[in-house]
């Protein structure tokens, strides 16, 4: 999964989808007002989202609401509680388990990895962490899937399968980024380890290790990990992406169902607006992540990172990232996949959150997409530059 910097993409504010046609917009549903969300919802779908779902809590309003089409073919209104996939929000309960497992006694975070995976990590990977992996510090390079670099070549692969041992064996096959600790370069292939060491350590699946300690508790019941199967079960909003012919026009190919083993725990969760701000809440609360260990999460490293041609103070910490919108600082995740744009953020005290899923005709895209920032910009205030 090819995961843009959207954190750096905030605050630069980076726009420009191409708008192909589409049909009037139905009425959006919402509950209890929140300036400018319910005129932005009500004029879905646009030129590049489909379908947008939000909430909005805190002790500065709510809000909740929908908009858009369920589909473009039917132009039903959006379902307000369909599932998505939510990409690298994945990320976020990764991070959580590993750090449980580490109140436990059973993780170091300290401790190379190689520790853990001997048979996995080699030498040349040695001295990395494991809290290097979660705040992306590791130095390790991307995993190429061999699936070509067009988008083009990546649908025709869609339903490929990716074993997670093999992704990690061909990445550190390849000369390290830089030395572990020294630079931050987000990335799913710490999380895709991170997977694998929450498997070594439990005995257990990942999938199942998240279910039991996060999903069940807190009653995240439509939140699933779909393995290798493609296609999203119960109800959902179909997900389009912009796709260029040759003659230089524009279609909306429907994305809805396609494989996400590559994936694996740093992206291949599914879930709903509800859930995950159940989530959200709860985590923040200190209701998942327990003591001292939640600091983890609201900790950046040392290192910059170098992004469109400057060095930034890093975003990153271990499942989240930060970013200062409105004036204020937020804690946040986002996440990508096709058709399906993610998010998950709240100011530290909870004052202010926000969950959304767009469905972006261009989920995939090096820039903000303009429907997801105008909801961060009427939740939180425009994006302070660094």
């Amino acid at each position: 999964m090819r995961t843009p910097l959207v954190a750096a993409a905030l605050i630069l504010a980076l726009t420009g989808a191409v708008t192909p046609a589409v049909a009037a917009p139905p009425a959006p549903h919402s509950t209890t007002a929140q300036p400018g969300l319910p005129a932005l919802l009500a004029r879905l779908p646009n030129g590049n989202a489909t379908a947008a779902l939000v909430r909005v809590g805190g002790t500065q309003g709510t809000f909740t609401g929908s908009g858009g089409v369920h589909d473009l073919k039917t132009q039903r209104p959006a379902d307000p509680r369909a599932r998505f996939r939510v990409g690298s929000v994945t990320k976020v309960f990764t991070a959580a388990v590993v750090l449980q497992l580490a109140g436990e006694g059973e993780v170091d975070l300290d401790r190379p990895v190689r520790a853990y995976l001997p048979e996995l990590i080699p030498a040349s990977y040695q001295h990395v962490t494991v809290r290097q992996l979660l705040n992306h510090t590791s130095g390790i390079p991307s995993y190429d899937s061999g699936s070509g670099d067009t988008l083009d070549a990546w649908y025709a692969h869609r339903f490929d399968r990716h074993d997670p041992a093999a992704m990690v064996r061909q990445a550190t096959s390849q000369k390290r980024l830089f030395e572990p600790g020294t630079q931050q370069k987000y990335d799913n292939i710490g999380y895709t380890v991170a997977g694998l060491l929450i498997e070594k350590v439990t005995h257990d699946s990942y999938a199942r290790q998240v279910q039991r300690r996060i999903l069940k508790p807190l009653g995240l019941n439509d939140s699933y990990f779909p393995g290798a199967d493609p296609t999203i079960h119960g109800p959902h909003n179909h997900g389009y992406q912009e796709f260029a012919g040759t003659d230089g026009t524009k279609e909306l190919r429907d994305v809805t169902v396609w494989g996400a083993t590559e994936a694996f725990a740093a992206g291949d969760l599914i879930s709903t607006t509800a859930d995950l701000e159940t989530f959200l809440r709860s985590l923040f609360r200190g209701q998942v992540v327990r003591g001292p260990l939640l600091k983890e999460m609201f900790t950046t490293p040392g290192p910059k990172v170098h992004l469109y041609g400057t060095d930034r103070p890093s975003a990153y910490s271990a499942g989240l990232e930060t970013m200062e919108l409105g004036g204020r600082q937020v804690w946040a995740k986002t996440g990508g996949r096709w058709g399906y744009n993610t998010v998950i953020a709240a100011t530290p005290d909870l004052s202010r959150t926000l969950v959304y899923s767009v469905n972006s005709t261009d989920a995939k895209g090096q820039g903000m997409n303009p429907t997801a920032m105008a909801i961060v910009t009427a939740t939180f205030g425009p994006p302070t530059r660094r």
